[in-house]
């Protein structure tokens, strides 16, 4: 049974869920500049950013006493939300060059 959250816990709850979202928009950020600009500093800076993600997200899980099925739901979305920006910077990579050769370089757009 999920026991509730302590009321001193309550600032915590939200400094972590406040980490989550922009550690979560940093990520997602990060990585996007760091294809587009094939620069190792901001592959680093995406990867910290996805590790400050990580756990700001186990402490709100903690703090949140979520245990059992919640813990592995924590843990699938953590691994979604690393493996996602790649599949959909595949997707975009395969879209646009294959339609209009926007990122083949060849003066269009």
């Amino acid at each position: 049974m999920i026991e509730p959250v302590a009321s001193g816990d309550l600032l915590w709850a939200a400094l972590a869920g406040a980490a989550v979202i922009l550690f979560g928009g940093g990520y997602a950020l990060l990585f996007a500049l760091a294809r587009l600009r094939r620069r190792r500093a901001l592959f680093l800076a995406c990867g910290l950013c996805y590790i400050g993600l990580a756990i700001a997200t186990l402490v709100l899980a903690n703090v949140l006493n979520l245990s059992g099925a919640w813990a592995s739901i924590v843990v699938v979305m953590l691994i979604g939300y690393l493996v996602a920006p790649h599949g959909i910077w595949w997707l975009c990579i395969g879209t646009h060059t294959h339609d209009s050769g926007l990122l083949k370089g060849d003066g269009h757009g």
